[in-house]
């Protein structure tokens, strides 16, 4: 039996209002204290409501419609401290551009609004004598400060090939994956199962945690998943402790070395965590990269999953 889509009523009003505050808060680098506190209660009230609905419906947010289903994702993304830090921070970074823009070109009198937000594309602009809008995919909320000038001059004084280019790097980049995975991941509903058709994760974790971690690293939860891998085929969810596997390698003609290398990958996120760096979050460091070269078919793992990605392109 199919299980109808639900829309959320007035959702999208509700989005709208976290992004205006979010967006006040964001007219400095450290937002005040207590209007903080107030938006992460907006937010969990949000995704608490939704959850209490769907809870009612006998539905999960999986049944949501699409348009429903990407905003509650992306509230429910928001609730992270972390996520939430990062996403005020480059808002702040684009409103500053933005303005020192705007100022340049004596038009300070400008209504501006900056929005990151679950967006189909890249980014939208819109620009008028009384209104400048900005909105960004909540991928580029770890850009470097480089990337996220590049949009802003892409947005007000139009395309340019080295804007382009830097936009278009990161875009293809695995932190910007990371993130558009983890707002898939939210509401996806995953029958939890390590046991593919051809490989089984619980086996191949137990290999790979006595030989390259010394039988020390405790078990993620561990799934196969058919959702879309914007050309990464894993992805390491500390908020439920979950490694998720792409069924792309789980196949007679991708060789074990190569599902375990990602799976490898994977367990390194988990073991070194995340740094911050100038606010912004490393997960790939010098001592990761290190490790993940520790693998013994490195090289091998590494050309065919560039011929995998080519394939999936």
């Amino acid at each position: 039996m199919k299980v109808e889509t639900i829309s959320i009523k007035n959702i999208k009003v509700q989005q709208n209002h976290i992004l205006k505050n979010i967006f006040h808060l964001a007219s400095t680098p450290t937002p005040n204290n207590a209007q903080y506190q107030q938006l992460t209660h907006t937010l969990n009230n949000t995704v608490s409501t939704i959850e209490h609905i769907c809870d009612n419906l006998q539905i999960t947010p999986a049944n949501l419609t699409n348009s429903s289903r990407k905003i509650y994702s992306w509230c429910k993304f928001l609730t992270e401290e972390q996520n939430l830090k990062l996403h005020l921070i480059s808002t702040y970074y684009l409103r500053q551009m933005t303005q020192q823009i705007l100022a340049l070109e004596e038009q300070n009198a400008v209504a501006v609004m900056i929005e990151f937000t679950n967006l189909a594309g890249l980014y939208q602009g819109k620009r008028s004598s009384k209104i400048v809008s900005l909105k960004v995919n909540e991928g580029f909320i770890n850009a470097p400060e480089e990337v996220l000038q590049a949009l802003v001059k892409c947005m007000l004084l139009g395309k340019n090939p080295e804007s382009t280019r830097l936009i278009r790097e990161y875009a293809s980049s695995e932190e910007y994956s990371s993130i558009l995975l983890d707002l898939d991941l939210i509401a996806d509903v995953i029958a939890e199962n390590p046991q593919g058709d051809f490989y089984n994760l619980n086996d191949l974790f137990d290999k790979l945690n006595s030989e390259y971690f010394a039988a020390n690293l405790v078990k993620p939860r561990l799934t196969w998943s058919q959702i879309k891998t914007y050309r990464k085929f894993g992805h390491y969810e500390p908020a439920r402790d979950r490694v998720v596997i792409s069924t792309t390698l789980d196949n007679a003609n991708v060789p074990k070395f190569v599902a375990e290398f990602v799976l490898y990958h994977e367990l390194l996120h988990k073991h070194h965590g995340t740094k911050w760096v100038n606010g912004k979050r490393m997960v790939h460091t010098t001592q990761f990269r290190t490790d993940e070269r520790q693998f013994k078919l490195y090289a091998e793992a590494d050309r065919w999953l560039k011929k995998l990605t080519s394939h999936q392109g």
